[in-house]
């Protein structure tokens, strides 16, 4: 019986109507897109939800111009409402992952609020990891915005033209995977320390290793993965 634990992570991100000046939310902005991606046990597994939403007021012009999402666009979209019950079950239980996870988890709890029925803040219904306070951590005193962390990372987004929710958390993803994935600091005091005062021994009864190769679908996702990497030595 298999009983490893299963670790499902959705990576989220949103486009609204509009912000204040310093970044803050207020009463009167609304959601206009959530995209999603699913990651479990580290793979991307293709499964994503999104969704563009009717806000009943106006996009501001400002906000036009980083996402295009236009009021046009939107007369026809459904409501919070009409999607809350499908979304509130995508993200359940997940650990949401999200850059500068107070802007989109505060335009998220006040939608909920809005619900006519009793509806759960976001920290009740998911966790949630802020990559902007990883790389604020891993980068100290330097700029850790999603596209600087993509060319940090070597990872190709001229595609992107404009904001949306659904392609930055796909390129999130990406990201997220990099930046959790790394290295852990070698301490090679430690190890010496170690050394002198350890005698190590072969084990005796060591058996041959097995070597498993990989498949050939699992080769041609790994090309895939590193072709977005620029100048991967990999492909060299």
């Amino acid at each position: 019986m298999n009983t490893s634990k299963v670790n499902r992570q959705v990576v989220l991100d949103t486009e609204t109507t509009g912000m204040n000046k310093d970044g803050a939310i207020y009463l009167g902005h609304r959601i206009i897109e959530i995209g999603c991606v699913e990651i479990i046990n580290r793979r991307l597994t293709g499964r994503h939800y999104h969704v563009y939403l009717q806000p009943d007021r106006e996009v501001d012009p400002e906000a036009v111009t980083v996402h295009g999402i236009t009021d046009e666009f939107l007369q026809d979209k459904p409501h919070f409402s009409d999607i809350a019950d499908d979304f509130i079950n995508f993200i359940k239980g997940a650990d949401l992952v999200i850059h500068n996870a107070p802007f989109d988890v505060g335009f998220m709890d006040q939608e909920f609020r809005f619900l006519n029925k009793k509806t759960q803040p976001t920290e009740q219904i998911a966790s949630v990891t802020d990559t902007l306070v990883m790389a604020k951590k891993m980068f100290p005193g330097k700029r850790n915005n999603l596209d600087i962390l993509c060319d940090r990372y070597g990872i190709n987004t001229k595609h992107r033209t404009l904001h949306g929710a659904l392609l930055d958390a796909e390129i999130l993803a990406d990201v997220y995977l990099l930046m959790s994935g790394g290295q852990s600091k070698l301490n090679l005091s430690n190890d010496l320390d170690n050394m002198n005062s350890h005698t190590r021994r072969p084990r005796e009864s060591s058996q041959p290793l097995c070597i498993i190769h990989a498949t050939e679908d699992e080769n041609k996702a790994h090309i895939q993965r590193l072709q977005l990497i620029k100048d991967s030595l990999w492909l060299s």
